[in-house]
């Protein structure tokens, strides 16, 4: 995951989670995503089961920016973390302008969709 803790580490605006604290929820519809600066986010789906932990320079609520419907899982912050919000404006320039920051955020939807069985 250093493409995104290589892009993200001197982030000015950052958003913090005590652990135990709902980042979104499933159903929810979203406009950002988040890459975990610092702390790990439990991903839950819909039984209540952790899908996904995500660790520092991990990115979770990709889908949200890209298909603009309803949060497919809750996100809750496991330890107190530290989490750069990314925006639609944000993600269209980072794609534009680092072409390896498209293709991670495809690898990653990729690998959370084979392990749901897609």
């Amino acid at each position: 995951m250093t493409v995104t803790t290589n892009l993200f580490r001197h982030v000015d605006e950052t958003q913090d989670f005590k652990a135990g604290q709902t980042i979104f929820a499933e159903g929810e519809y979203g406009d950002v995503m988040y890459v975990v600066v610092d702390g790990e986010v439990n991903l839950i789906d819909h039984s209540g089961n952790i899908s996904e932990v995500v660790l520092p320079g991990g990115m979770f609520g990709e889908m949200a920016l890209i298909d603009s419907k309803p949060r497919s899982l809750t996100a809750v912050a496991r330890t107190d973390c530290k989490l750069a919000p990314v925006d639609r404006k944000r993600f269209g320039f980072m794609v534009t302008e680092t072409p390896y920051f498209a293709l991670h955020v495809m690898q990653v939807m990729a690998e959370r969709l084979r392990r749901r069985g897609g």
